[in-house]
């Protein structure tokens, strides 16, 4: 078995570049801890704390759309739809808690919790 690092993602809204162009479709990967110390070594972040989302999501975030150089300023430059999206991703792919959400069944209309699992890009 293999540790699945990279998670493919679209984004609800979509990151709109200099030239009009939309990037909803992205790759995320598991966040290491110099990802995380790096992120919080940012000038801005320890200027502005409120910047440290901004900061670590450009450490972590490695495509969206057709760019690849995914800086602080690009994340900053989201709706705020999508970087809650991405902030919830990130939080979902990197807990060690399996990510559980309740749900009802449609036969029954009984209400429970079910896993979710995250899919690679391999199997989806």
């Amino acid at each position: 078995m293999t540790l699945q690092t990279h998670f493919d993602f679209t984004l609800p809204r979509g990151y709109i570049d200099n030239s009009g162009l939309i990037h909803k479709q992205g790759t995320m990967k598991l966040a290491t801890a110099l990802d995380e110390i790096s992120a919080t070594q940012s000038p801005q972040a320890q200027i502005n704390s409120a910047y440290l989302p901004l900061a670590l999501l450009s450490k972590v975030v490695t495509k969206l759309g057709s760019l690849t150089d995914i800086t602080a300023e690009i994340i900053g430059g989201l709706f705020a739809s999508d970087l809650l999206y991405l902030e919830e991703l990130y939080q979902r792919i990197n807990s060690l808690e399996p990510t559980r959400i309740k749900t009802i069944c449609p036969t029954c209309q009984t209400s429970f919790y079910a896993q979710v699992k995250m899919m690679s890009s391999e199997e989806g």
